[in-house]
């Protein structure tokens, strides 16, 4: 289960995402939905692949880091930070193996 969860915030946009950070069950039950249902089509397409080929089973491994990669790509879209919803700011950097958090 994601250990906690950050809100991130557009600043030209003013749009607000959730990214929980840990691991994914819902990737593991649902596969491509959970990135199909948070706009990230980028990784819906390559989830969906992933699972056909594997015939489902990719979702045993990608639960694992999905939310991770989600988290680096709203960074990368130009999201900050807004809460963290009281989670360790150490831990999550930690979590993450990032230091732009």
């Amino acid at each position: 289960m994601a250990f906690a969860v950050i809100t991130f915030e557009n600043k030209k946009t003013k749009q607000l995402k959730l990214a929980p950070i840990g691991f994914s069950w819902t990737n593991l039950f649902f596969g491509f939905f959970v990135p199909l249902f948070r706009g990230d089509w980028k990784w819906a397409a390559i989830l969906f692949a992933v699972g056909w080929i594997t015939f489902g089973f990719g979702s045993f491994v990608t639960c694992f880091f999905y939310n991770k990669l989600y988290a680096e790509e709203l960074i990368n879209n130009g999201f900050k930070v807004k809460s963290l919803n009281g989670a360790d700011k150490n831990l999550i950097k930690a979590s993450l193996g990032m230091s732009r958090l």
